[in-house]
């Protein structure tokens, strides 16, 4: 992914973004040299220095992982944050053009299958990630499922971990950091009197951004 210099984001603000997504589209080329695809979510650590380690599974039906079983393929792991049109005319200054803000995080590193011991582990450390989002309810636990049932359902996937070195982050927050403030504040209030969650989200993002903007220059 080509990261525009005004828009580039550390690993430290990578991981925080992977950590509020958690779900993305993992893809690895096969031996003719054509990309698999899969949508999956994931969890996402530190790992090795500037480095992040995910953790994931799919089915045992999806061929993609025998890929993934072969040495010395690399796979990318993209995830996509809120996005939005930004319409020139809520900058409030002339000669301004439309764009789409967005934040991104593509991970490239090597895939590894990990052996069935270490699913139950990793389905747990999953499902608690997730479960604690829906809080105050109480959290779903494996031990809700009969064990012949769960024993079953592990069998049935299959564990993929992927290490990604700092070379192979590349993250970015596209949410015009290059304008002035009125341009932002004009941005921010056309974003925010639209509906849909996507321009919410995203007015909510910049809002952050100029707050950090301004006191960086009132520092």
């Amino acid at each position: 992914m080509y990261v525009h210099p005004a828009f580039r984001t550390d690993t430290a603000d990578a991981l925080a973004m992977l950590g509020a997504r958690g779900f993305g589209l993992l893809a690895i080329a096969d031996a003719d040299g054509l990309p698999q695809a899969v949508h999956i979510p994931f969890l996402a650590e530190a790992w090795s220095g500037d480095g992040l380690r995910i953790e994931l599974h799919v089915a045992r039906s999806n061929p993609i992982h025998t890929l993934i079983a072969e040495a010395a393929r690399p796979a990318l792991l993209a995830v996509q944050g809120p996005d939005a049109y930004l319409s020139p005319d809520w900058y409030g200054v002339p000669n301004q053009v439309p764009t789409w803000t967005y934040t991104a995080v593509h991970l490239l590193g090597r895939a590894r299958t990990f052996a069935a011991e270490e699913l139950p582990a990793h389905l747990e450390r999953l499902s608690d990630a997730f479960e604690g989002r829906l809080a105050p309810k109480a959290p779903w636990r494996m031990e809700k499922v009969e064990p012949q049932r769960l024993s079953a359902m592990m069998r049935a996937i299959v564990g993929i971990e992927l290490l990604v070195p700092a070379a192979g982050i590349a993250a970015q927050r596209k949410l015009i950091q290059h304008k002035g403030m009125t341009e932002h504040e004009g941005a921010i209030a056309g974003l925010a009197s639209r509906p849909d969650p996507g321009a919410q989200a995203v007015a909510a993002l910049m809002a952050g951004t100029l707050a950090a903007k301004r006191a960086t220059e009132t520092a």
